[in-house]
Parts: C-alpha cells; sequence; structure tokens
C-alpha cells in the first residue's frame, strides 16, 4: 500500500470507530434539540458528522467541488437525519466507501490538487493528502466535538474517544466497587 494510504488510513481507522460509538448515543426524541438559536438541531449536526466521510469521494474521485455551482443550488448546509438507525447506516456507507478510496489511492493521486470553488471563485487549492487532513478528518472531530456538547447538554452519557471519558470512568470506579 502507498505511505501516504497508509499514513491516512492510521488515523481515518480510529476516528471512524470514535465517530461510530458517539453517533451510537443519539436519543431518538431529542433530534430537535439546539443549545442555541443560531446553532444546527441535534439531528442536523448528526447528518453532517454522518454524511462527512463523502469527503472522501469528493476528494479521491473529482478535481473540485463547487458549493454554489452556476447551474444548480448552494449546496451549504447539511441534511436532518430522523432517526440513530439513519445516521449510522449513512455514516457506515460513507465511512466504508472513503476507506476503500483512501487505500486504494496512489501517492501521485494523494499528491494531486484538488480545489474548493464557490460559484467562480476559487476558496482554495491544496493537495488530496492535505484535504483528506483536514476537511474530512480534522473536520469530523470537530463536528463530533459539537455532537458530543449536545448529547452532554440532553444528559447522555459520552463514550472515551482518545481515552475514557466521564461517564466510561465513572462506570469503571462503580463496576470495581470504589
Amino acid at each position: 500500500m502507498p505511505a501516504l494510504s497508509q499514513d491516512l488510513l492510521v488515523g481515518f481507522d480510529e476516528e471512524m470507530s470514535s465517530t461510530r460509538k458517539l453517533l451510537e448515543c443519539l436519543p431518538e426524541g431529542n433530534l430537535e434539540f439546539r443549545p442555541h438559536e443560531k446553532s444546527m438541531t441535534l439531528g442536523t449536526l448528526a447528518g453532517h458528522v454522518a454524511s462527512i466521510p463523502r469527503w472522501g469521494d469528493y476528494a479521491l474521485r473529482h478535481e473540485s467541488r463547487n458549493l454554489a455551482p452556476p447551474d444548480g443550488q448552494p449546496q451549504l448546509y447539511p441534511y436532518a437525519v430522523s432517526s440513530r438507525e439513519e445516521a449510522l447506516a449513512a455514516f457506515d456507507k460513507h465511512a466504508k466507501d472513503a476507506r476503500a478510496l483512501i487505500a486504494g489511492a496512489s501517492d501521485a493521486e494523494l499528491e494531486g490538487t484538488w480545489s474548493l470553488l464557490f460559484g467562480e471563485k476559487t476558496v482554495f487549492t491544496m493537495s488530496r493528502h492535505q484535504l483528506l487532513r483536514t476537511w474530512f478528518i480534522n473536520h469530523l472531530i470537530h463536528h463530533r466535538g459539537q455532537l458530543s456538547v449536545y448529547l452532554r447538554l440532553l444528559n447522555i452519557p459520552i463514550p472515551g474517544m482518545y481515552g475514557p471519558s466521564a461517564d466510561t470512568q465513572a462506570a469503571m470506579r462503580a463496576k470495581l466497587g470504589s
């Protein structure tokens, strides 16, 4: 496997596992919750988190992505999921597809450039490798952090991501009788 693909997949697998664990915690009855009037709803944020792995497709099957194509509507906003199962199914599909694309990408493909456009304006151009690190993996981590705050505000126990969470630590202490 090419070095850049291997490098990306090391972090990819860990981040996809952590993201799925958090999506499994979505409460069915609170998808309209928003912590502030300017915030997305929980269902919209979960839909965004579930769809971020599509960046694997955007990065590796296309030369660019136009968020305001001249012949269509602006593509800025994520969709809202209507259930935990919908979020998990979308996430699983996109993550599986992204992993296969990354695993099959050559170093030359990953070093190639990609551009984000808004209508006729180029927002940025960077290597596909950088794009996958920032607009996919880092972007996913950012919104996963938001999702964990939403869940905490709803008093939903949060699974550990990079070690135990306060909830998993409390459960372990209770199990050990400390």
